[in-house]
This record gives structure tokens, sequence and C-alpha cells, in this order.
């Protein structure tokens, strides 16, 4: 659909996003060497600017950038720079702006459940706000809330699981439903558990066909070997959660939020697919598009 640049000449949205900070800090930056005490009122004035606070940065020799990424997060994300609905709307008109994948408008332009998959209208600020429309109906995310775990930031950033899946590969619904009600009805630590939900973790294919058995990936609560530092192998080290020597046993990731599946990461793991779809699941979930998106949530979304 898209021409192959000829090799040498292409500029990839990182060299242009580097190349027109360079250019953005250079006009706006004065000389490093400059005087400040010549005038006070100046520069009682610059003080409370953007700019001056960046130049006065740069001058303590706090700022260290290695790469366009690390601009983005020091330019705007650290700096807690308004993000303006024109450069989200940008994004979702714009094929591979988060990571290789067409532009998010191609499959949700509208809330006609009939022209847009689950009635989702990703063309508009209120659309986005407004969420799917196909039930269940729902908000993807809250404006103002942290971002992350919002249905938005968990389809922007979460791969489905066993890794690899292709988002066309149908899930074995009986396994899906398996996990499912056993969270539902508890997380216990049962015979349910035991007998029909803990072999499905060891056993390969047993959620999609050709899909790894969730303990090759997490069998301990070290890393390495283990992912994220989560043990599937028992119920104890499913119920720990993930990332406990990284960041404590009481403030480990819970996957399982026990009577409530859908809040479960474990859960929608299984059955959430990444978008765009087709994304390779090795491609940064930390894409600075993505976060900048995530971030104009958090400021609340506005349509502005």
């Amino acid at each position: 659909m898209y021409p192959h640049p000829l090799p040498g000449r292409a500029l990839t949205w990182r060299s242009l996003a580097g190349l027109f900070l360079a250019v953005l800090i250079g006009l706006l930056s004065p000389p490093l060497s400059a005087d400040r005490d010549d005038d006070d009122d100046d520069d009682d004035r610059s003080e409370e600017s953007v700019n001056a606070d960046w130049i006065e940065d740069l001058r303590a020799g706090k700022i260290r950038l290695a790469g366009d990424d690390a601009a983005v997060d020091m330019l705007i994300l650290q700096r807690h720079i308004p993000i303006p609905y024109d450069y989200i709307a940008t994004l979702m008109r714009t094929p591979n702006a988060f990571g290789q994948g067409v532009a998010c408008i191609i499959c949700h332009s509208s809330n006609d459940p009939t022209k847009s998959y689950r009635g989702l209208d990703l063309s508009s600020c209120d659309g986005i706000r407004k969420g799917s429309t196909e039930p269940p109906a729902r908000p993807l995310f809250e404006p103002g809330k942290p971002a992350k775990t919002s249905i938005l930031g968990r389809r922007m950033r979460n791969n489905r699981m066993p890794l690899g899946v292709h988002f066309s590969t149908h899930a074995k619904p009986e396994s899906v439903t398996a996990v499912r009600d056993w969270i539902a009805a508890g997380a216990k630590n049962d015979a349910q558990f035991q007998d029909q939900v803990l072999p499905l973790f060891k056993t390969d294919g047993a959620f999609a066909p050709g899909s790894p058995a969730c303990t090759q990936c997490h069998m301990s609560n070290q890393e390495p070997p283990s992912f994220h530092e989560l043990d599937m192998t028992s119920h104890e080290g499913i119920m720990l959660g993930a990332d406990s020597v990284a960041k404590g046993v009481d403030k480990a990731t819970k996957i399982v939020i026990p009577g409530k599946p859908e809040d479960s990461s474990l859960y929608q793991h299984l059955v959430e697919d990444r978008m765009p779809p087709g994304i390779p699941p090795t491609a940064d979930r930390d894409h600075p598009n993505t976060l900048i998106l995530l971030r104009w949530i958090e400021q609340g979304a506005n349509c502005r």
C-alpha cells in the first residue's frame, strides 16, 4: 500500500522528530553564556516560562538526551506540556503512528457498529471520549485518571498472551472460560484450580493452537529466567503477582483480582489484542506517541 523509500534517503518519524526538536531548541534558546543578571525584571519573568526552565536545566547539566525517545520525555512529559487535541487527531489519522500498522481511523471511524468495529469513532474528540457503542458499550478511559491500565492504555501497550499469538487466532473458549470462572469464583486454591486451571498454564497450546505453555516464560519469581518475575507454576506464585523482587512483595503487580476477571490482567492478557492489529509483540510498548496519547488522557482529554 505504501511504497518503500530508497535506502539512505528515508527519514523515519523519529529522525524528523529529532531534527524538529533540535531546530526548535536552537531557535528558542538564548546563548548559554548569556548574563541573566542584567535585568532583574526580565529574569523574574523568564523563570516562569517553560523555555527559561529548560535553559536553566541545560546550564545546570541536568539534561541528558540519548535519542529521540528521551527528547520527547525530557521536553514534553517531564515538563508537563499540555498536549493539544490537534496532535492526537493527527496520530489517529497517521499510519505507523504507534508502531507498525494502519491508521486507527481505518477501522474505527463511526459510532455505527455496522460501519466501524465496536461502534468506536476515533475520528473525533467526542468519539474518542465516548468509547465503543456496541454492547457492551463502554468508555475507553476516564479523563484525568491514570491511563496505562485503562482499556485504551492496555490495548496500546499489552501483548495478548501466550506471547506471539496472532490477533486473528481464535482463543480456545473452554480454556479462557475456565480461567474466567475460577477468578469469578474467588480465585481459590481448590480442586477447581488444581484440576482445571493450573494444568492449562503448564500445557502447550492450551489457549491457542501452537502457543507455548505459560510456564515456559513464567516459571519463578526471579528474572532471569522468568519474565516479570512471574511464577505461574503454583497458586502462590500466581496470586503473588509480577515484579515482586523489583517492587517488593507488598507492591507486586497483582495479575488476579478475586471475583473480578475483567479487572484481572491475567484474564485481560488472554482476550485482549494489542493495537494496531498485527503489530509485532516485540514493538516498543512505550512508543513516544503512545506515552503522549496517555498523557493527553491524564491531562483531561481536552478537545481543544
